[in-house]
């Protein structure tokens, strides 16, 4: 198997699957949890989609462009952080790659790969966050869009909860090789605040959708 060097918003699926399956390690976890959290979006803006100039949703048209909107803003940054991710951990590797053979070049590796660590973690804290403000906005629309397709939104937010535990996983295993306590644990704590966040939102939307009836709008 041999490992596409397009961004994965140029590659088939199947192209990046071969991808993520080679002996090659990029693309990685990282990579497949931001690829996972842009089909949350995609997911999302269908069901807008499929609400758009129906009259039994007239209620909630201003919902529904801002939703589209940000879904489909989210989609290109959830792909844009899955090239992002590859590019960092590529960079990890390399700075641990350097020589360190005299006590200059050992300074100097260690340096490289503490902040290539900080740029590795950074990236996957990046997809958390938009999951977080995706999922958000997945609970906003549950019970406000066509209902037809309303378990579409359960499995978003399925996806976007899974997802954010995945990049979450990642965060985690670089912030040891940042060699910044201070930073890992203000890191940590926020993960685990996201995280807990994230997941009750999502089980929110969730029932939402199990109640197969339509909200108020938004303001009422």
């Amino acid at each position: 198997m041999t490992a596409s060097t397009d961004p994965v918003s140029a590659q088939r699926l199947g192209d990046f699957l071969e991808a993520l399956a080679s002996e090659k390690p990029v693309p990685g976890g990282g990579a497949a949890a931001a690829v996972s959290a842009a089909l949350a979006a995609s997911l999302t803006a269908m069901v807008v989609r499929l609400s758009l100039d129906r009259p039994k949703y007239a209620d909630f048209a201003d919902l529904h462009a801002a939703a589209l909107a940000a879904s489909d803003r989210a989609r290109v940054r959830f792909l844009q952080l899955a090239d992002e991710d590859a590019t960092a951990y590529s960079a990890y590797m390399a700075a641990r790659s350097l020589p360190r053979q005299t006590q200059a070049e050992i300074d100097e590796r260690e340096a490289a790969t503490r902040a290539a660590a900080r740029i590795a973690a950074s990236v996957p804290l990046e997809v958390v966050k938009a999951c977080h403000a995706q999922v958000e906005l997945v609970d906003r629309v549950a019970g406000r869009t066509n209902l037809n397709v309303a378990s579409d939104l359960e499995v978003a937010a399925l996806l976007l909860d899974s997802a954010a535990r995945a990049a979450a996983a990642n965060v985690r295993a670089n912030l040891p090789s940042v060699g910044d306590a201070g930073y890992a644990s203000a890191v940590s704590a926020e993960l685990g605040q996201r995280l807990q966040q994230i997941q009750s939102t999502a089980d929110r939307a969730r029932e939402r959708v199990a109640k197969g009836a339509l909200r108020r709008p938004e303001g009422e």
